[in-house]
């Protein structure tokens, strides 16, 4: 009898490394990641200048936006129930009679103190760019009114240019010209704050331009005085483009500072005579304290528009500094 025998099997029978491939991968749950010592680290240097920021910042410009959109008497302002009313404060500001010399007196008085501290600075720090002898210690001199309190250096102008007994009108009466009404006139009070604004703002021109000097490599001008570039040529061609991020971000800040200047306008004039030297900061001052009937609104009003300005102006820096990069 024939036996017959049974062909083995030819279906593949797949190997243990293949069907680990296969396979699909066991789902794993995933853990939360757990911050690092380093990322607290982070949080915790960064949490006392977010609760800086929100109490001394965020949360006074929220009161005075609060305060400019009520109608707040002294009453409501302790007691809190003052009723809202919208714009109304914003347009008592626009019709008001004062706004339109407040807001040229603002802009002259903004536009003048900036392009005199900055041109004096900027010459400044050119010529104690040289490092001559005593260079350092002049330079430390010229720093004094940076480092004096404004109320000093206000008083002291007011003393410099007291109609009677000045020691500026005792030096033109003594070349023969009449005496001046630096404080009493109309017509020069404003200078007169300019003036002293701007002997008080030159030292920070002088110090941040001095340090964008320091920046610039030397080789640069010797390569120029080798072509045969003179003074003015350097510093047309040199000097004042590679200062153009210095220039930019030193008017930014002097234009912040300027906007807000109060304490040497209000102790040397007081914004008088006849409104002759009010600002929008001095306004602002004299509408919420400055009377017996204080408009807190009104004032709050001036002064988010002081806000607004110069929010413009630092976004304005922003777009340009941007373009530039990407140029």
């Amino acid at each position: 009898m024939k036996q017959t025998t049974r062909p083995p099997d030819q279906r593949s029978v797949p190997v243990r490394g293949e069907a680990a491939a296969t396979a699909p991968p066991p789902a794993r749950s995933r853990k939360p990641r757990r911050p690092t010592s380093a990322q607290w680290a982070a949080w915790g240097f960064l949490a006392p200048v977010t609760v800086y920021l929100a109490l001394f910042y965020a949360y006074p410009l929220y009161r005075n936006l609060d305060l400019s959109l009520r109608d707040y008497t002294v009453r409501s302002f302790v007691q809190g129930d003052a009723p809202f009313t919208g714009l109304a404060n914003y347009r008592t500001v626009l019709d008001d009679p004062t706004f339109a010399p407040a807001l040229l007196h603002t802009a002259v008085f903004t536009a003048v103190c900036l392009v005199f501290q900055y041109a004096i600075g900027l010459a400044l720090a050119v010529f104690f760019h040289q490092n001559f002898r005593m260079s350092t210690t002049l330079r430390a001199l010229f720093l004094v009114p940076w480092l004096l309190p404004l109320i000093v250096s206000a008083s002291t102008w007011s003393w410099l240019l007291n109609s009677e007994s000045g020691v500026v009108n005792a030096a033109l009466h003594a070349v023969g010209i009449a005496p001046v009404n630096w404080l009493t006139s109309p017509s020069w009070s404003l200078a007169s704050v300019i003036i002293a604004n701007i002997w008080i703002g030159v030292p920070f021109n002088l110090v941040v331009l001095h340090s964008g000097l320091q920046s610039i490599p030397a080789g640069l001008y010797e390569a120029a005085a080798l072509d045969g570039a003179g003074a003015w040529r350097r510093f047309w061609s040199i000097t004042f483009p590679l200062l153009r991020p210095v220039s930019a971000i030193t008017l930014l800040l002097g234009l912040v500072y300027t906007l807000k200047v109060f304490d040497i306008i209000w102790i040397m004039t007081k914004g008088g005579p006849a409104d002759s030297s009010t600002t929008f900061a001095t306004w602002s001052y004299q509408l919420g304290f400055g009377n017996l009937l204080p408009a807190f609104g009104p004032g709050a009003a001036v002064g988010n528009l002081l806000v607004v300005a110069a929010l413009v102006f630092g976004l304005l820096y922003v777009r340009v500094q941007r373009k530039q990069a990407l140029s």
